[in-house]
């Protein structure tokens, strides 16, 4: 895996493997590095992760928000700069009454199911375009026996499964890396990874965040929040954007590699 991974990463997947494999704790391998142990399957896994299959896939699953995912190549897997972004929807969340909150391009599940294990007095709804993505996101809340309400819509067509709805909070971490990008992605992204989840045309690269913030107006309620995960080489761009479009009280947070990867915002009042 030399040409996939840096060595650091290679012990990580490994100890991960052999946690998964052997049904003991990764911290085990951490704590005992040296041990010698025979596990079964293993050469399978090496053979598969040497093809640039990721872990995820292969083992089937990863934690995101403390909780336990099912991936399959059907949906995106969740990063943890992710995880901040649903810790900024339940800050947003706590000053409000049983708020609905809706995720747009769920995916996996990821975000919507966190939040409603978080907050459990809020109503969650969740959309996705892939019949594939809600189906394994139905999956995963009903193993993390989150209470979540799943539709099928396309965020390029105003919202509509949302048609005389109401929201408090719309998050969305849509398609937004431009597809010029591509080739200096990582080859286990590239090669395994949804592209209909990962990539947008280079002559409109936010097509996704207008459409949404477009239909988004109608559905919130008056001083409801509008909030995003975004490419960071356009975050400004995006900011710039909402503005355009009528919205106000814009904030762009950085995530834990210090990159510009959240934005907040709420339908003008004036």
């Amino acid at each position: 895996m030399g040409d996939l991974y840096s060595p650091s990463e290679s012990r990580r997947i490994a100890r991960q493997v052999a946690a998964h494999l052997s049904g003991s704790n990764e911290m085990a391998f951490m704590i005992e590095p040296n041990t010698e142990i025979e596990i079964e399957g293993i050469e399978r896994v090496a053979e598969e992760l040497a093809t640039a299959r990721p872990l995820q896939y292969i083992i089937g699953k990863c934690e995101f928000c403390s909780l336990e995912f099912i991936v399959r190549e059907g949906v995106l897997i969740p990063r943890p700069e992710t995880e901040e972004l649903v810790m900024w929807v339940v800050e947003q969340a706590k000053y409000m009454t049983a708020p609905h909150i809706v995720d747009i391009c769920t995916g996996s599940g990821c975000i919507a199911i966190s939040i409603a294990k978080s907050l459990p007095e809020a109503k969650v709804t969740a959309t996705d375009i892939s019949t594939e993505a809600l189906a394994i996101a139905k999956e995963n809340a009903q193993k993390n026996q989150a209470d979540v309400r799943f539709l099928e819509d396309d965020a390029l067509q105003g919202l509509k499964a949302l048609e005389n709805e109401e929201a408090d909070i719309i998050v969305s971490n849509p398609p937004y890396i431009p597809l010029t990008e591509r080739d200096s992605m990582h080859r286990n992204v590239i090669q395994h990874e949804p592209h209909i989840a990962l990539f947008v045309d280079d002559n409109d690269p936010l097509i996704f965040y207008r459409s949404i913030a477009r239909a988004a107006k109608r559905v919130l309620k008056p001083k409801g929040q509008l909030l995003f995960e975004i490419h960071s080489p356009l975050a400004q761009q995006t900011a710039e954007m909402l503005e355009e479009e009528g919205y106000e009280q814009i904030v762009i947070r950085k995530d834990c590699f210090d990159r510009e990867r959240m934005i907040c915002c709420q339908p003008s009042q004036k």
